[in-house]
């Protein structure tokens, strides 16, 4: 049964469903089609990965879920809130990052942070106090006095998250957060968007997938406007796992290991073998088999290794092997 929003008479999603759900969203922008009829479900309390190729609809995709960009048909709820333009409790419930942030650069970072608070409706000591609580936790407090305009562009995305957290949001949006950062403040930022989880469902949208790797826990694959795939990370990987085996051989043992190659490629289970200079690469029809039947072969031809292991696919792996 769908009840209504407290005060605004619109509908809201059942409180046991996802943070979001959306179902037959399409978006176009003249004659290009940016979404095609979208479902997307996010699970409470995930940081999920919103990933695709260029064009393939993620900036859309929040647009549209923050109500900054209506969508052709279809319907959206958000944090229990019906999707739409002009709807202030679903700003309320949300909070947002823009994959280009720009602020009022003649302002302090407080003052920004304290006339975003006033948007939404807070106030004396309760204000000041949260803002204080948000530039600690984004480590903006030493520059909270400085005007924006001298910020690095990483202060300039922590004070990004600062304002799109600030009132206590169920679901928080951030477009490209980190694409334009050094490691270091990459590292830190993911930290920080990391440190989320638990309060607030995160999605994340971002090209630099070793980034998703390290703190989304859901990713969904987005191609062409479509949704390709979604779960839980580990799964999607185990799914596009490859029954490869790399073997490294400890150094000087060239005939040895000439011996464990023709041995492998007589069983009947692998089917190849590819040498380098310092790796033996074994791909099996059955990793089952294999697991068990690639250590007696090194035993039996005298090979002493360094490393033996079954080959993780990376998310860029699964990737590019779902989109080319």
């Amino acid at each position: 049964m769908t009840a209504s929003v407290p005060g605004t008479g619109q509908p809201s999603a059942p409180a046991n469903e996802a943070a979001i759900e959306a179902r037959g969203l399409p978006k176009e922008f003249g004659s290009i089609l940016a979404l095609d009829r979208l479902d997307l479900s996010v699970p409470r309390g995930s940081v999920f990965g919103l990933l695709g190729p260029n064009g393939a609809g993620k900036t859309t995709t929040i647009r549209v879920l923050t109500g900054l960009a209506r969508a052709s048909a279809g319907s959206a709820f958000v944090a229990g809130v019906k999707v739409g333009l002009n709807e202030p409790e679903l700003h309320r419930r949300s909070g947002y990052l823009d994959q280009d942030p720009r602020f009022y650069s003649w302002m302090k970072g407080r003052e920004l942070l304290e006339l975003i608070g006033r948007l939404y409706s807070m106030s004396g000591s309760a204000l000041r106090s949260r803002v204080a609580e948000v530039l600690e936790r984004t480590g903006m407090t030493g520059a909270a006095e400085r005007r924006i305009g001298g910020y690095s562009g990483g202060m300039q995305q922590r004070l990004g998250i600062a304002q799109a957290i600030l009132h206590r949001p169920q679901v928080v949006f951030l477009d490209e957060p980190v694409s334009s950062l050094d490691p270091e403040g990459r590292r830190d930022l993911l930290e920080l968007i990391a440190g989320l989880r638990g309060e607030a469902t995160v999605v994340l949208s971002t090209h630099v997938l070793s980034d998703v790797e390290r703190i989304c826990d859901r990713v969904a694959i987005l191609d062409r406007g479509r949704l390709v795939t979604e779960g839980p990370l580990d799964e999607l990987l185990a799914a596009h796992a490859r029954p490869i085996y790399r073997l490294v051989p400890a150094p000087g043992q060239d005939a040895q290991v000439d011996v464990l190659v023709g041995r492998l490629r007589a069983a009947p289970w692998v089917t190849q073998v590819l040498i380098t200079r310092d790796l033996v690469r074994v791909t099996v029809a059955d990793p089952a088999v294999a697991a068990g039947g690639i250590l007696p072969l090194v035993v039996a031809a005298g090979v002493v290794l360094e490393s033996f292991e079954r080959a993780r696919p990376t998310l860029e792996d699964v990737f590019l092997e779902i989109v080319g």
